[in-house]
């Protein structure tokens, strides 16, 4: 039975698991054993925070709208409340982008509510 030769595979997978702990620190990104350990940790942690990137986006847009509701006389509950009660179905990225760009809008959005 003839010899099988691995060097150029091992090499390849290795190289692969190298480049993908670009950023590490330390021996974490040159020794294989410790980049491989770095980058199954760093997926199981990338997973985590995508999911927590949506929370995150979804309190910023909160935030905005909030503080541009305050200035006219409106709380971000009593807005979404009366939003919901009128029954417009603008979501919290688009109502953010509006109090950011287009603040005569948000106003007439805020008398509509207030009737």
């Amino acid at each position: 039975m003839t010899r099988i030769k691995r060097g150029v595979f091992k090499r390849a997978r290795k190289k692969k698991i190298i480049k993908r702990a670009k950023g590490f620190q330390s021996h974490r990104k040159t020794n294989y054993r410790a980049a491989l350990e770095g980058v199954m940790h760093a997926g199981l942690h990338a997973t985590r925070g995508r999911h927590e990137r949506k929370s995150d986006f979804r309190q910023l847009w909160q935030v905005r709208i909030n503080a541009a509701l305050r200035p006219l006389g409106m709380s971000y509950s009593q807005f979404m409340g009366g939003l919901k009660k009128h029954g417009i179905g603008l979501d919290r990225k688009v109502l953010s982008q509006i109090a950011a760009q287009y603040p005569k809008v948000l106003e007439q959005l805020v008398a509509v509510v207030k009737k």
